[in-house]
């Protein structure tokens, strides 16, 4: 990608990290509901253990491939936390944030349509609120960026 032409190929980076991180997130998000629904936890507690899930595989599906381009463990963490800690949160706070306005959906359970079409549409409009906060981050060299340079090729001119 040439810096002149880069803003399709920015948002397209942007989609595809975002992409990246709905995977993660939507593993940990559903595998924590679906968890928390079928004990009968409270809201609070069922959100709280699908945050902690979504960052987990979130963070695992980054640190994976870092590891297989021979960089040790313990960096690999930390080029994780870097990459991923912001659009991590930023879809977590609005995925489970649709989830709470959505009239009966934590409290449907795990047969109803509800909730699991409440999931989907709220998983859809944090990976919309996601590509620009993650466009923005790559562009200045951050989130998801720093993890290009261990990604085999295709990303030149995007790390620092």
């Amino acid at each position: 990608m040439n810096h002149t032409g880069g803003q399709t190929g920015l948002t397209k980076l942007a989609v595809s990290a975002t992409l990246h991180c709905l995977t993660g997130c939507a593993i940990g998000e559903v595998l924590g509901m679906v968890i928390g629904t079928a004990l009968g936890w409270s809201n609070l507690a069922t959100i709280a253990l699908a945050v902690a899930l979504a960052f987990v595989f979130g963070y695992a599906l980054t640190i994976r491939p870092v590891l297989r381009s021979g960089l040790p463990l313990r960096a690999a963490i930390g080029v994780a936390l870097a990459a991923d800690t912001v659009s991590i949160a930023v879809m977590e706070v609005v995925d489970n944030g649709v989830m709470l306005i959505v009239p009966g959906a934590m409290e449907a359970g795990l047969a109803s349509w509800l909730f699991w079409g409440s999931l989907a549409f709220a998983l859809a409009v944090a990976f919309v609120v996601t590509v620009p906060v993650n466009r923005w981050l790559i562009s200045r060299g951050k989130g998801h960026a720093v993890v290009h340079q261990y990604h085999g090729g295709g990303h030149e001119g995007h790390h620092h």
